[in-house]
Parts: C-alpha cells; structure tokens; sequence
C-alpha cells in the first residue's frame, strides 16, 4: 500500500468486537435515486416504479428498492470503517429488511463489530465481521446485514 494514499478507515487493530460507530453522514432518498437505480440493474418491479400499481398495494405509494438501501447502508459506513484499509469484501449474510423506505427517507447508518480475527494465511490482514444498521428520519430500523471483509494490519 502506497504511503501517499489517504487512509480514513480504521486498520484491523483499531476494530475490536463491541465497537459501535454512529457514521456522521446521513443522506435523504429521491425518487431518482430510486428510479435510476431500478432501471440500472434491470429491475421492473412495479412497486418500485409504478405509482397507480403501488397505490393499490398495502404501503399506497412506491417504496425504495431494498437492494439500492442496501448499497446506500455500506457506502454510508466506508469512512469511518474500511476507506483505504480494506482489500476485499469477502461476504454479505443475514440481510434484513424490517421496515419499508420511502421517497424523502433520511438514512442514516451505525456499525458494530460483531468479530474480528486475523487471517491465517495473510500474517499483514486480518478478517472483520460487521454489523451494519440502517435508520430512518423516525429512527425504525430499516435494513441490517453483516459483512465479512478483509481488512489491512496498522504498517508497522
């Protein structure tokens, strides 16, 4: 790893078990975020694009597609956790959705680190096992997964 290139996450040693980081970046969702997201991957879900079907649905109105919160949870944790000291993600497990999002959602992100141990065949890395949460603007837990990554040892 270069020593000119900025490093805002924490290294391995810095993540023990139990540590709970509230990311300080929140982000509110539009309607195109949602829109383009869908379209991108393919998605045409009518829940996530069709306001006249979804008002006929349980929630009345589109929701957010849950794979865009899902990407949204991580990208909001990479400064405060893995930007520049990652080198892979090895795993995503045990991802829920317990609330529906919407348009004009703010989301905002904690992570805790469930498990850390190093790598047995990578003596200058080790693996973190992350708890990643999301809130809305009404504090209801929207999304969680755990991630397993490969993190990067302090430089000696």
């Amino acid at each position: 790893m270069s020593a000119e290139r900025p490093v805002m996450g924490r290294w391995f040693e810095d993540l023990t078990p139990g540590l709970v980081i509230d990311h300080a970046v929140t982000r509110t969702i539009t309607e195109a975020d949602n829109t383009l997201f869908s379209v991108l991957t393919m998605n045409p879900q009518p829940l996530h694009l069709d306001e006249a079907y979804a008002a006929g649905t349980e929630f009345g109105t589109r929701l957010v597609n849950s794979l865009f919160t899902l990407s949204l949870l991580i990208g909001l944790t990479v400064y405060e956790t893995t930007h520049g000291t990652t080198v892979a993600n090895l795993g995503f497990e045990e991802i829920a959705f317990p609330a529906p999002v919407r348009h004009g959602d703010t989301i905002r992100a904690q992570t805790e680190v469930v498990a850390a141990r190093p790598s047995s065949s990578r003596p200058d890395q080790g693996i973190v096992t992350f708890e990643h949460r999301a809130y809305n603007q009404r504090d209801e837990l929207v999304a969680r997964c755990r991630r397993a990554a490969l993190m990067r040892r302090r430089p000696a």
